[in-house]
């Protein structure tokens, strides 16, 4: 009977298994937790982030679409001068700007306000 007794005293001076993880796991993995995160928001709405490009994109359509419209005008104005220059002059062209400009009229016309 000397045994049981001898496995009792072993029991009592081993000490009891800790239960769940070791710190290091712990710390580790809420270190990769956080490094992810930080990863995460950077890529939404860092200065490279998605966000940022949707509003870059948005920005560059609005561009071309000015752009467009600018060459629109400049292609009619072109289009003005040249029907206004000495090598080609539009005659209906130049009856119409000056009786916008000076405010001609021909003797023949009557004038309606």
């Amino acid at each position: 009977m000397a045994r049981p007794t001898q496995n009792l005293t072993q029991s009592a001076a081993r000490p009891a298994a800790r239960a769940g993880l070791p710190v290091g796991s712990v710390v580790f993995f809420l270190l990769a937790l956080l490094l992810g995160l930080y990863f995460a928001f950077a890529a939404v709405q860092g200065p490279s982030g998605i966000l940022r490009r949707v509003q870059l994109e948005a920005e560059t359509a609005d561009l071309v679409a000015e752009r467009d419209r600018l060459t629109a005008q400049v292609a009619e104005m072109r289009n003005l001068t040249r029907r206004l220059s000495d090598d080609y002059l539009d005659l209906d062209l130049l009856d119409e700007r000056a009786r916008d400009v000076l405010g001609l009229v021909r003797a023949d016309e009557l004038i309606v306000r």
